[in-house]
Formats: C-alpha cells, sequence, structure tokens
C-alpha cells in the first residue's frame, strides 16, 4: 500500500511540476506575455488581464500541490 502512494504521488508530483514550468514560461516579463500571445497586447499597460489574472491563480495552486506533493514523497521515503 506504502509503495502504491508513493508512486502516485510521484506521478502527481511530477505532473504539476510540467504545469508549473508550462505556467510560468506563459507569464508575462516585462511585456505582454500571455495577453500578447493572444493579441491583447493594447491594453497591457492599463494592468492585468482576466487571462493573466487566471494564469496566476492556476500558477499558484499548482505551486501549492507541487509543495505538499513533495513534501508527502519526502514522508513516503523514510524508511523508520
Amino acid at each position: 500500500m506504502r509503495d502504491v502512494m508513493l508512486y502516485l504521488t510521484l506521478v502527481l508530483n511530477v505532473t504539476s511540476m510540467f504545469g508549473l514550468i508550462a505556467g510560468i514560461l506563459m507569464h508575462s516579463g516585462r511585456g505582454g506575455g500571455l495577453s500578447d500571445m493572444f493579441g491583447g497586447g493594447g491594453g497591457a499597460a492599463l494592468g492585468s488581464t482576466a487571462a493573466e489574472r487566471n494564469l496566476n491563480r492556476i500558477t499558484f495552486v499548482l505551486s501549492l500541490i507541487w509543495i505538499f506533493s513533495l513534501v508527502g514523497v519526502s514522508f513516503l521515503l523514510e524508511r523508520v
């Protein structure tokens, strides 16, 4: 049972890691980012768009999943 939980947690960890990498790469640097990619660069100076706000939320949730799964893997790998 412990091995099954370890493998499920590892799959969750790796999946959230790749999602986190993709989310960070889609964020805007100095310019537009996701909003410029789809043609919404005109309002980039006014503030973040709905797509950027949603991307921030998704990236935040993925980072929490990654951190908690990392802690879970460390607990499951401990041999007491």
